[in-house]
């Protein structure tokens, strides 16, 4: 049989009608986060091995409920279908997937929600093939960690029947997820799209920062903030860029924030901009931070890296392995805003030493995670799914 990577056939058909890959996710473009980035480049890469892929997602970006999304979209080359949807955004109700899995040669659910349950439940009427990406589950924050473990132990582990493999992003989610799927628990670690930022970082080190990612609670801006207060005291030079758009946090729940350390002068928030205004703000950079109590992986802290910016990082569970696989990466407890304001100011005496060796090793480690490898271990998942022949065992397939 030939290989599916780059096939001219698929199991006798043409390329152009390879195998349908439904990716149902609960938000995907326009939004932008790091969901949204890994099912967009694993769906890129997809088309370009041979598969058809489709996205279903909701109909609503949770910052902007108000405003209907098209049904129907081809985006970068992806059908993109929106489904109406009700209830939290933690786990929203979109019984309208069902309609869209019906030509599925194999479902990819992403996250740990609505769409993971029902499509679980489900499985002996619609009969499909699934896999699913864990993404972190849903233990962000502590907020109800009690309820959260019991329906983990209980509600999670039954859906996890359903699927034939539980992708794991994070080795820490590789933990967790083994408790409740033993051998069908995989780990496939994100995929980084190590171009979109490479080598931006300013060439000249510069005592500014950039941080990236939604204002949510689990971010810990508040504790990043404090420690651009204790910044302050040590040089003015010091700012904070702070990229993004609202989630558990609105644009004007930062700025009152950043009001009250007087921070006005030295952070500045840029909310909701493009991919070209984050470019540019990288590009006048040295460094990246982030005080996040929780991550999946760590995907954004990568793509810094593939700038050349040197991150410091909160030592949650995922940026402790990131900062065990790259020695040149940072961690300091945001908790305490003194010793982490030394931390970040260690940093940049350290670039200054060498600044282009120290961009080299940056844009070196992140493109260990980039993503052209990744999707062969995605598809060599999806082979042993559909019970193609020569597929292997592939527990860790990161490694």
């Amino acid at each position: 049989m030939k290989s599916l990577e780059r096939a001219e056939t698929v199991g006798g058909r043409k390329a152009s009608d390879g195998p349908l890959i439904v990716q149902v996710v609960r938000q995907y473009a326009p939004g932008r986060g790091g969901l949204e980035d890994v099912v967009a480049n694993l769906s890129r890469l997809l088309m370009q091995r041979g598969f058809r892929v489709r996205v279903v997602t909701l109909d609503r970006l949770f910052h902007s409920r108000d405003r209907a999304l098209p049904e129907r979209e081809v985006i970068d080359g992806v059908e993109v279908v929106r489904i109406p949807w009700k209830g939290s955004t933690r786990y929203p109700l979109a019984p309208g997937v069902f309609r869209h899995i019906g030509d599925a040669d194999l479902i990819h659910v992403h996250g740990i929600d609505f769409f993971f349950d029902a499509l679980a439940w489900t499985r002996p009427f619609h009969c499909k093939p699934m896999v699913a990406t864990t993404h972190g589950g849903f233990f962000h924050t502590p907020k109800f960690a009690a309820i959260k473990r019991v329906w983990f132990r209980s509600v999670t582990r039954l859906s996890a029947l359903a699927y034939r493999a539980l992708l794991c992003c994070s080795r820490s989610d590789m933990v967790l997820f083994s408790q409740i799927a033993a051998q069908r628990a995989v780990l496939v670690e994100n995929g980084v799209d190590t171009t979109k930022f490479a080598d931006l970082s300013s060439t000249i080190p510069r005592r500014r920062i950039v941080t990236i990612g939604r204002f949510s609670v689990n971010k810990r801006l508040d504790r990043l903030f404090d420690s651009m207060q204790a910044l302050q005291a040590m040089s003015p030079e010091w700012h904070l860029d702070v990229v993004g758009s609202p989630s558990d946090l609105t644009e004007q729940d930062l700025r009152s924030e950043i009001t009250r350390r007087g921070l006005a002068d030295h952070v500045t928030l840029h909310v909701g901009i493009d991919n070209a205004a984050v470019c540019r703000l990288i590009a006048q950079a040295s460094l990246f931070a982030s005080a996040s109590e929780y991550e999946g992986f760590g995907l954004v802290a990568v793509e810094a890296m593939s700038a050349g910016l040197v991150p410091v990082l909160h030592p949650n569970d995922a940026y402790q392995v990131l900062a065990g696989q790259h020695p040149g990466i940072s961690l300091a407890d945001f908790s305490r805003p003194e010793e982490t304001a030394a931390r970040i100011e260690q940093a940049y005496q350290d670039l200054l030493t060498d600044p282009s060796a120290k961009r080299a090793e940056m844009m070196a480690a992140a493109s260990v995670h980039a993503w052209e490898s990744v999707a062969d271990h995605y598809i060599e998942v999806y082979r042993q799914a559909l019970g193609m022949d020569g597929a292997s065992d592939n527990r860790s397939l990161s490694e």
